[in-house]
């Protein structure tokens, strides 16, 4: 049996007055994100609605590279800067895709 493909779906919100902030740490992980050898996609996202509001999609070959991405160097840096710009805790969903 092949393995799974595992998406996951992140929404951050930024702090209010730390928007520009909390795009520029986001933005700047994408790259290196991409780069994973496991990483199918990785794209950022800017709710129209309400700016400030950032989803991220990411799809992984396996769950191996997902565990990668979290453990990655650059992961780590991101969270620890965008910690204290975050108005709320992150939501954070994985699944497979079905169809």
């Amino acid at each position: 049996m092949s393995s799974t493909a595992i998406s996951v779906f992140a929404t951050l919100t930024a702090a209010p007055g730390k928007t520009d902030a909390l795009r520029a740490v986001l933005t700047a992980l994408v790259a290196p994100s991409r780069a994973e050898p496991g990483t199918l996609q990785y794209t950022l996202h800017e709710a129209l609605e309400t700016p400030g509001v950032f989803h991220v999609y990411e799809t992984y070959k396996d769950q191996a590279a997902v565990d990668a991405h979290m453990a990655s160097p650059h992961l780590q840096k991101a969270l620890s800067e965008a910690g204290p710009l975050l108005g709320a805790a992150p939501s954070i969903t994985t699944a497979k895709q079905i169809a």
